[in-house]
Order: C-alpha cells, then structure tokens, then sequence
C-alpha cells in the first residue's frame, strides 16, 4: 500500500489552484485524471474507497479537502451534486463523470461493472 494517500497530481493541483470557482476546480481536476477522489483525511469510508481503489492497481487523485484551500468551497459543490441522504465524501469521479459515493462505488465494485469502468476511462490497463 502506498505511504502517502494524499497523492494530487502537481499539474493537475497546480491548474485548480489558479481557478476561482470550486465547481470549475471540480471539473477542471474531474476531467484532466482518470479517476479522482475527493476525500477528508479523518473519514474512514474515504479510507476504504482509497483501499478499494488502490487494491484494483488504481492511482486515483485523491484531493484531501480538509487540506485543500478551497475545500470548503469544493465541499459545497459536491453535496449539490450527492444524492439527497447521501455523504459527500468520498466523492469519486471516473473518466471525467460523476460516479457518486461510498455506496456507488462498492456497489459498482460487487455487481461487476466498476473494473470495466474503470478499464474505459484509461485507469486500468489489464
């Protein structure tokens, strides 16, 4: 397992950075990396949506709101786009769309279809 989970990438991170609106740091970092997860260092199913991720050969963006400069703002963005009743983090974007939260992600990850997903938007090769 990797040592640092805070793994954004610098181009990537660098261009959001520059941006001002957090929902165009969201679509800006959503569509420039094969899957990203957005995620607070203390939450535990961000933890396993990482676990998850990282077991399938997967190097996700994680960006760590709570030490983002504008993760609260990117918090706002991301609990419009939840369901209603749903957390907002983990958020996880793959191949540039929105795929949802915990919930979405195991699901996906037991009827099947998260590694083909996965496959189709460059993040697995195998």
């Amino acid at each position: 397992m990797a040592t640092s989970v805070t793994i954004d990438s610098e181009a990537s991170a660098a261009s959001a950075v520059k941006l001002e609106n957090p929902y165009q740091i969201v679509r800006q970092l959503a569509s420039s990396n094969a899957v990203v997860l957005f995620s607070m260092s203390g939450c535990c199913m961000c933890t396993v949506a990482k676990r998850l991720l990282f077991s399938l050969g997967v190097g996700p963006t994680i960006i760590e709101l709570d030490h983002h400069d504008a993760g609260a703002d990117i918090q706002a963005v991301l609990f419009q786009l939840a369901a209603e009743g749903q957390q907002h983090v983990p958020a996880v974007f793959v191949g540039g769309k929105f795929l949802g939260g915990i919930e979405t992600l195991m699901a996906c990850h037991i009827n099947g279809t998260l590694v083909p997903l996965l496959k189709e938007a460059g993040a697995l090769w195998l």
